[in-house]
């Protein structure tokens, strides 16, 4: 009993780890840098009102929205059409990168 346990918690570490690891905000920011950047600036902070600020959101949120936007489920047809395109792992690794950004400049 107490091995299984054991082996239990250390498949949860290991997912956990997993998961933590698989977004990546370098590759996010070489994403972010072309056709984000110019709708909500190089750093995530829009020069217009019209666009949101991206730096400093929640991760969980940024995924969601995102997500949504790919599938539709969230009505823009500016951002339908962007996010269509991108994979769960180009979501994961723009998310990582807006959330380690500053909200502020």
């Amino acid at each position: 009993m107490h091995r299984k346990l054991l082996c239990s918690l250390a498949m949860v570490g290991l997912l956990a780890a997993s998961g933590a690891a698989s977004a990546d905000a370098e590759a996010g920011k070489a994403t972010a840098s072309g056709v984000c950047a110019s709708c909500h600036g190089p750093k995530g902070i829009s020069g217009a009102d019209t666009f949101p600020n991206l730096a400093g959101q929640k991760k969980t949120y940024l995924v969601s929205a995102l997500k949504a936007y790919r599938d539709k489920t969230r009505n823009n047809p500016i951002m339908n059409g962007m996010a269509a395109s991108l994979t769960d792992q180009q979501i994961d690794d723009l998310a990582a990168y807006y959330s380690s950004l500053k909200a502020s400049e």
